[in-house]
């Protein structure tokens, strides 16, 4: 069995070592091997396999330099290890360095060779075979570029724990250790590259992109985070597709009808070079310009894309690119390559032909037949420049500064750098076992690898712990995924004014390490768009909503597309693309653009205002009408007039009446909670004392009048103490009404948002609506009553008695206060505090005018009609009509009792009486005539009943006849009769003087 392994590895290593001649990889012996995986050319000739003989290996074609300076990064690197005295001493590094030609498959052949050799030294196969040839294992491998490749490499290398440091792979999907074992890498992974692109297109404010990926394990994982990035910021795929280097011309024309037909400008592109170059070609043909391209920092600086031709159609891209390193003594190793030099570099030679464009006699593979082939250009330059299908020879004497290439574009090492640190890290994790201390190793027991039979797991054991400090003076430390976190250059392409090529100006930066929100820097100054524009170009699937909208979302469109919604009354927004609308704060509203908040209108009945202004106005002439009228009834204090009125009650009627004006302005002017609580109440208690002073003068009156016969005890309820009293316990109730409200439910100043969203309203809060019902229902019951007893009175003598007008005036009061109602509930705002004050002075008006604008008339304009005949005239007439309406209903009852007797009726000697039946319709009464004669003789009054008239003559003064009518009995009592009806008389007649 060991015999049949032995041979079955021999083969395949020899069939490896067949495939890779002497000229087609880079190798040095060493105590220690190191292995190398570069991308030398960028493909293979495409050949078809119909397996009629025996498969051979694909040829490699199109020459990259770039590759062949990140190998020459190694080779440098080793023997600057090798040359130091502190790293490795005693030590020589070698090396093992195969072209992966960009492929897969070429990748995995030079993969076999490191796993064949290293699995034939764990056989320990010496005593068996002759080996003295034999080289040492591969302990690690350095590459290799692509994601893809580096994938296949390291489930492979994996296996057999051959640690992988790759300088160029960021594919998220490499950070898996579960899978990939073995693999570690001194770039980024594209983790926080497709973060900074989505954090890029989110500042230049851009929300409609399309994407391009590479059909592998860069392009698709790459894309995919940053599909995720891009969902968080509301950013919109327009769309996506998938490309690469061996995609047909029909899918590559169908990725180009997508894109010439996209509204996105911006297309964001995870790709390497050779993957992307078919559809750069393909978009030059077509012409198809004003794309903005983001790039990955796989293509990014490739000079496979950005070559002067292609400048037109991609000007404007951006891209990311890795943190550049400084190598000293780098540059003039590359200036020393020569074929005849460099022993140990199998690619030099070709490196020479294709530089030149010449050939090397010596090597049948390099004859001008064998490579007229190689005209695909690496990254711009390569072979087949010329036009003739065979090369001069090449005389060995070319400078090679005298030619410019990629490969000494050494201004900006970044994958070379990463080639050179990845040799380092190896170094040093031998440099940790060659020091290990027994006792404080990583293995068993503290126990150390032996450097001379030092084994790939182990190396991989002290590259996961390593940590030291390269020659840039930065710490270098793998994480637990394998990676190196590193921040990121971001360029942009410009055309350069020397020599028109294409140059990577720095515009900016992305940090890592730095907070959310502050990783990204970009100085907008630097960037051209199109190699000549500074504006930024749009990329939006609709217009900008302006300050004031909002985007709207359009039925059946991605979010990104929309419309502007203008915000509504209230809301604002102050910035471009609003999503939505924010809320103006509660004593704010919207301006009219919806831009920004303004203070709300504040809104009350104020002074200053034309209606606050006249009401005013109103008010003020109220008070000044009733002090005017106040004024009058004093200075006319004593007239009969005045006094006929009950001048004290007269005197607190006005008194109510400035209050009730006077409370009006408490409605008037900014509401404080003081105001609140005072007009209510002041309203209410004013408008009371009014009512009960009209009340008790209108009951006084009446209660005389009525009266048969006046008594002490009428003298003493009508007396002026206790009309006071009354006025002042109807007052109290009122008064109680409101300390109860006030106390339990106090009114407030109230800012009403509600009514009107643009204004604020500073309105009274009434506490409760139960105590102003109380309040306005109790001073309406009054009103009631005293329209009662007016109404009762409304036929006394209207000469001094104001009964008539009460009835007006409580009329016009309930006319008011029932309008009152629905006015209060129908109004809102600085109305309510008009309607009401409309309403009392209304009614204040009205009782102001109807109980003292006669009097005052007849007091300043007739004062003949201002005396005592004139009142005493009045109130006998009244009397006249009582008496005759008693002295005939008497009559008439004699009569009938005479009849019935047959007696006859007969008179008085200080009254007669005289009836006629008639059926005449009734007169008017007489008014008294010369009045001086009848003060003397007494008035003689003539009163119409339906049923006759009867005229009535009384003397003021005391009949002396009397005492000599006491002839009979019968007389005796019809004069007792007569005289207390004129008791009575004389009492009314005097009544209004007293």
């Amino acid at each position: 069995m060991t015999s049949y392994s032995c041979c079955l590895i021999l083969f395949l290593f020899t069939w490896n070592t067949a495939a890779y001649g002497p000229n087609q990889r880079a190798q040095k012996k060493g105590d220690i091997i190191l292995g190398g995986l570069f991308p030398i050319h960028f493909g293979v000739a495409a050949k078809d396999q119909d397996l009629k003989s025996r498969p051979e290996s694909v040829e490699c074609i199109r020459y990259n330099f770039r590759g062949f300076r990140w190998l020459q990064a190694m080779i440098f690197a080793i023997e600057e290890i090798n040359s130091s005295p502190t790293l490795l001493p005693n030590m020589t590094l070698g090396y093992r360095i195969f072209d992966t030609c960009n492929t897969v498959s070429k990748a995995l052949e030079a993969t076999l060779s490191f796993v064949a050799q290293n699995k034939i030294d764990s056989l320990n196969l010496d005593e068996f075979c002759n080996c003295s040839e034999h080289i040492p294992s591969t302990i690690a491998v350095v590459g290799a570029t692509g994601s893809g490749i580096s994938t296949a490499v390291a489930n492979l290398l994996g296996l057999f724990y051959i640690p992988q440091v790759s300088y160029a792979s960021s594919s998220r999907l490499l950070s898996n250790k579960n899978q990939f074992k073995s693999f570690l890498r001194t770039i980024p992974n594209d983790e926080h590259q497709a973060t900074a692109m989505a954090d890029i297109i989110e500042y230049f404010r851009w929300n409609w992109v399309g994407t391009i990926a590479a059909d592998d394990d860069y392009g698709r994982p790459g894309i995919e985070k940053f599909r995720e990035e891009a969902e968080e910021r509301d950013i919109c795929i327009d769309f996506s597709e998938l490309i690469s280097q061996y995609s047909d011309e029909e899918e590559i024309q169908q990725v180009v009808e997508v894109i010439q037909n996209s509204t996105a400008r911006v297309i964001v592109v995870f790709s390497s070079g050779p993957d992307l170059e078919p559809l750069i070609k393909e978009i030059v043909r077509r012409n198809i310009t004003g794309k903005i391209w983001l790039a990955s920092e796989a293509w990014a600086s490739s000079s496979l894309i950005a070559m002067p031709e292609f400048f037109r159609v991609i000007g404007s891209t951006i891209g990311f690119a890795l943190k550049a390193g400084q190598i000293p003594g780098f540059r003039e190793f590359l200036q020393k390559v020569h074929p005849k030099k460099s022993i140990n570099n199998g690619f030099a030679k070709e490196f020479w032909e294709e530089t030149f464009n010449c050939y090397l006699p010596d090597g049948s593979k390099n004859s001008p037949a064998s490579t007229s082939f190689h005209k695909g250009q690496e990254e711009g330059l390569g072979a087949g420049n010329g036009t003739s299908a065979f090369r001069p020879p090449c005389t060995g004497e070319e400078n090679i500064t005298s030619v410019e290439t990629p490969y000494l574009d050494y201004t900006h090492l970044r994958i070379s750098y990463n080639v050179y640190l990845a040799v380092y890290s190896i170094a040093h994790a031998l440099q940790d076992i060659y020091t290990c201390t027994p006792g404080k190793g990583l293995f068993t027991n503290g126990s150390c690898a032996d450097i001379k039979k030092v084994e790939a797991w182990q190396v991989l054991k002290h590259l996961r712990h390593l940590n030291f400090t390269n020659n840039m003076g930065e710490q270098v430390d793998f994480d637990e995924f394998g990676d190196l976190v590193g921040n990121y250059s971001i360029i942009n392409w410009h055309l350069s004014p020397e020599d028109g090529s294409v140059v990577f100006e720095e515009v900016g930066h992305y940090n890592v390490y730095a907070k959310k929100g502050e990783r990204l820097f970009i100085n907008e100054n630097k960037i051209l768009w199109g190699g000549f524009s500074k504006e930024v170009p749009f990329s939006n699937c609709s217009r900008d909503c302006l300050p004031g909208t909002r985007k709207g979302i359009i039925e059946g469109e991605p979010t990104c597309c929309f419309e502007c919604v203008d915000c509504p009354d209230g809301e604002y927004s102050d910035e471009t693309d609003a999503s939505a609308c924010d809320k103006c704060p509660e004593d704010y509203w919207s301006n009219e653009n919806h831009t920004s908040c303004i203070p709300k209108q504040i809104e009350f009945l104020a002074w200053t205002e034309p209606f606050g202004i006249a009401l005013t106005l109103f008010a003020v002439l109220g008070i000044f009408l009733t002090s005017f009228v106040l004024g009058v009834f004093t200075k006319f204090r004593n007239t009969p007039i005045v006094k006929a009125t009950n001048r004290e009650l007269s005197y607190l009627l006005l008194f109510s009446l400035l209050c009730c004006f006077s409370s009006s302005l408490f409605f008037i002017g900014e509401p404080q909670n003081w105001t609140c609580r005072l007009r209510q109440p002041a309203f209410g208690i004013s408008f009371v004392l009014c009512i009960s002073c009209i009340l008790v003068k209108t009951n006084r009156v009446l209660l005389v009048f009525e009266a048969k016969i006046p008594t002490s005890l009428h003298r003493k309820w009508w007396g002026l103490n206790l009309q006071f009293l009354l006025v002042f316990l109807c007052t109290f109730v009122q008064i109680v009404i409101c300390v109860i409200w006030l106390y339990t439910a106090p009114p407030s100043s109230y800012r009403n948002h509600e009514l009107e969203d643009e204004i604020i309203f500073i309105t009274c809060h009434e506490g409760s609506l139960m105590a102003l019902g109380f309040l306005i229902g109790y001073t309406c019951l009054l009103a009631a009553i005293c329209f009662f007893f007016a109404f009762k009175s409304r036929k006394l003598p209207e000469n001094f008695n104001e009964a008539k007008f009460i009835t007006f005036s409580m009329l016009i009061f309930f006319i008011v206060w029932i309008s009152f109602i629905p006015a209060y509930a129908s109004t809102y705002g600085k109305f309510v505090s008009a309607v009401e004050v409309i309403a009392i002075l209304a009614a204040s008006f009205g009782l102001l005018a109807c109980i003292f604008f006669n009097k005052v008339y007849i007091i300043l304009f007739k004062p003949s009609r201002n005396t005592i005949e004139e009142v005493r005239c009045s109130t006998a007439a009244h009397a006249f009509k009582v008496a005759a309406r008693a002295t005939l209903r008497r009559s008439n009852v004699s009569r009938k009792r005479s009849n019935s007797l047959g007696g006859s009726t007969g008179s008085t000697p200080s009254s007669s009486i005289s009836s006629k039946s008639n059926h005449e319709d009734p007169f008017p009464l007489p008014a008294c005539a010369e009045q001086q004669r009848q003060q003397q003789r007494g008035c003689k009054q003539k009163v119409s009943f339906g049923s006759g008239t009867v005229t009535l003559s009384l003397s003021f003064e005391e009949p002396q006849k009397n005492a000599m009518a006491n002839r009979n009995a019968k007389r005796r009592n019809s004069l007792e009769a007569q005289n207390s009806d004129d008791s009575l008389m004389r009492h009314r007649a005097l009544l209004p003087l007293q």
